[in-house]
């Protein structure tokens, strides 16, 4: 219960909120009690709410209480968080039909998903086929070698990466990465950026 409270603290706190919570929530609740076909009469007598004041959150016509919140969640056997999330932060599906894919210098790019600043890749890089000069941005990367053989640098630091093989750092230092393989080398990257729109 205490990390959950903690994350609805940070949360409430960082949405500037805390006159009072009024993030269309009722109507996830009530969504979630037909869903899960629960009457308002049923949901009142196991929570002790009235009927009225049930109805009334659900139609976001008042701002419960987070031991409230925290009552109802209990009830509806769902995480008080996941009540908390605005809809544009509820699991994010991309299907396999639906990815976009860019090219740089050969270097063929599959975007897989994107939450928030995280931003992930499925990177294909024929042999010899590289990022070109050394680049830099915001954020961080991590890589994981799903294929094949690369060289990584950034500054002073450099790695020669095989299958199996990670390797990660702050991207807003200049970096660089080649396949030096004979056959296609094949890259996860994840890349988190704070505040990313993208």
């Amino acid at each position: 219960m205490a990390t959950v409270n903690k994350f609805v603290l940070i949360y409430i706190q960082h949405k500037d909120i805390l006159g009072g919570i009024n993030m269309e929530i009722g109507s996830k609740i009530r969504d979630i009690r037909k869903r899960k076909k629960i009457t308002i009469a049923q949901m009142s007598e196991q929570t002790g709410l009235s009927k009225g004041f049930i109805s009334n959150i659900e139609n976001d016509n008042t701002s419960p209480s987070l031991n409230t919140l925290q009552t109802i969640a209990n009830y509806l056997d769902v995480p008080l968080p996941y009540l908390l999330l605005e809809k544009e932060q509820h699991m994010k599906v991309v299907r396999k039909s639906d990815r976009v894919y860019t090219t740089l210098n050969d270097i063929k790019i599959e975007h897989l998903t994107s939450q928030s600043g995280l931003r992930m890749m499925h990177v294909n890089l024929p042999s010899g086929a590289s990022t070109g000069k050394a680049i830099a941005h915001a954020g961080e990367e991590s890589h994981l070698v799903l294929k094949g053989t690369v060289l990584a640098e950034q500054g002073e630091d450099s790695v020669i990466a095989k299958e199996g093989d990670s390797f990660s750092w702050n991207a807003c230092v200049p970096h660089f990465v080649k396949n030096i393989g004979e056959d296609e080398a094949t890259i996860l990257i994840a890349v988190y950026r704070e505040n990313s729109n993208s």
